[in-house]
């Protein structure tokens, strides 16, 4: 085993199982370190030259004025906030360092750890029990039901696990969310760390006593507890108190918490899929309440009873068709709008993510990987095909039948491109959640770079319609034009996701 690598919760050096007292002891090195960290909010320095280190049976509390940066230290450690120097980073079960985020761009996802946000980080369409289960999953830690149950009994929660977050008081959701923080670290093998956020504030007398004694209890498995927090109670309990003041730190020492609990047993561990569980949770939300859905299709049915009135409206003598009389141009425009407006919709999971701080919280899961993530997940990519291929038997009236059989092998590709361009839709419109509000107003117009796209598949439908397809890569071919959009929508995507990181 590695020099630096941290023992497993209950096991000693030579493989005999020890007592939980013991296994504190196996491990006392550091788990977390900030070096010479750099925070900026807006044009305002935060946090400048800060060195800390977090070990084993740390429960550390960062005290001072609101807007010291105590949230800011808590969110810089999870990787959520960009950093202007310095660097985070956290021990990994292998016993290798992680810079789980860095001044020069570089980012890595943390290991199992716990995190409370100030705003809970709950999507109200949530239960219960399937916001406990995410905040475990995600890691691979597969508990059993009744250590579930346990859990959520522990704090008073059982009797509403399949209840939505939305349904619940201030002081249960508070719960839940301080529960979420710190059921990952109670369930790993290895000492990890829970960061937690205000996590005493809306807790009544009998959830803070839980909390303390859940605090306790892990400290004394080994595991590392940091909190922000003003609560004189929890900051005396502490081991070690960091009090930030104008962006520097000074340290005392505390007194340590006393209480202790039955908590529930190390959990088995999977490899875990973070990209699977983001997936899982959006089409859970989604399927409870498909409100992505419905807001997709209801502006694209509108577009397309407009695209056939307006067909329908023009006064064509008997004897001409629709291609001389208008110009198969204005038949692909019309025939691509339901799908393209389905692609450039405001997606639903962006609203779901702005929610109580929820982003903030799977950014911090998912680490380098969150917004390419949530980008592809909330992007259109079921609608745009069957919608096209409606909208053209919908409009495609008078259009001859050979032309039609053409258009009908081929109307795919278009089709298919529309999807790219949802992609680069849904990742401009996380950039604009992310933004201040005098700044998303400018920003939301960047949506308007995606009609370029849509005029070169426009030009592609067109030229199928006119002289049949061709797998030709030269310029004005249907071929070169999909891929054309292809290639400027990917563009958008990329600089929409990317450039935010840095």
């Amino acid at each position: 085993m590695p020099p630096n690598q941290p023992l497993p919760i209950g096991a000693s050096v030579d493989g005999t199982t020890q007592t939980v007292v013991t296994a504190r002891m196996s491990w006392r090195g550091p788990m977390l370190r900030i070096s010479d960290l750099e925070v900026h909010r807006g044009n305002r320095t935060v946090l400048s030259g800060l060195e800390l280190q977090i070990s084993s049976g740390d429960v550390l509390a960062l005290e001072g004025k609101n807007g010291s940066g105590k949230t800011s230290l808590i969110e810089a450690c999870a990787g959520i906030l960009p950093i202007t120097k310095g660097k985070v980073e956290w021990l990994a079960p292998s016993g290798e360092w992680l810079i789980v985020r860095d001044s020069e761009g570089r980012r890595s996802r943390p290991p199992i750890m716990g995190l409370t946000l100030q705003s809970n980080g709950i999507c109200g369409e949530e239960t219960v029990e399937e916001r406990l289960m995410t905040a475990i999953e995600i890691f691979g830690l597969k508990p059993t039901d009744e250590t579930i149950t346990e859990m959520l009994s522990d704090w008073g929660l059982d009797h509403r696990r399949g209840d939505r977050v939305s349904q619940l008081s201030g002081g249960l959701t508070r719960r839940l969310s301080v529960l979420s923080g710190l059921a990952p670290v109670a369930l790993s093998e290895t000492p990890s760390v829970a960061l937690l956020d205000e996590p005493s504030e809306g807790l009544d007398s009998v959830a803070r006593s839980t909390l303390s004694n859940w605090i306790g209890g892990l400290s004394s498995r080994g595991h590392a507890i940091v909190m922000a927090t003003h609560d004189q109670e929890f900051i005396s309990g502490s081991t070690r108190i960091i009090s930030i003041e104008s962006g520097s730190i000074s340290e005392t020492v505390g007194a340590g918490h006393s209480g202790l609990t039955k908590l529930p047993s190390p959990s088995h561990k999977i490899e875990p899929s973070p990209m699977l569980a983001l997936a899982g949770w959006a089409f859970r939300m989604e399927k409870r309440n498909p409100v992505d859905t419905i807001g997709r299709l209801t502006p694209a049915i509108l577009a397309l009873l407009l695209s056939y009135t307006i067909l329908g409206g023009i006064d064509m003598p008997q004897t001409a068709s629709m291609s001389t009389y208008i110009g198969y141009d204005l038949v692909a425009a019309l025939v691509l709008a339901p799908a393209f407006i389905t692609a450039v919709v405001s997606p639903a999971l962006v609203r779901r993510l702005s929610e109580e701080g929820c982003g903030r919280w799977w950014n911090a899961m998912l680490g380098p990987i969150a917004r390419p993530a949530n980008s592809v997940i909330s992007a259109s990519i079921i609608l745009p095909i069957p919608v096209t291929y409606i909208s053209w038997f919908v409009l495609s009236g008078s259009i001859p039948e050979e032309t039609s059989d053409e258009v009908l092998k081929w109307l795919w590709l278009p089709a298919l491109v529309i999807i790219d361009v949802s992609c680069a839709a849904s990742a401009l419109h996380l950039l604009v959640s992310d933004l201040r509000r005098s700044s998303a107003v400018a920003a939301s117009l960047l949506l308007a770079v995606l009609v370029w796209p849509f005029i070169e598949l426009m030009d592609a439908l067109s030229v199928i319609m006119t002289s049949g397809m061709s797998l030709e890569l030269e310029i004005g071919s249907p071929l070169s034009s999909c891929i054309i959009a292809s290639l400027s929508a990917a563009m958008v995507w990329a600089v929409a996701v990317f450039l935010p990181e840095y």
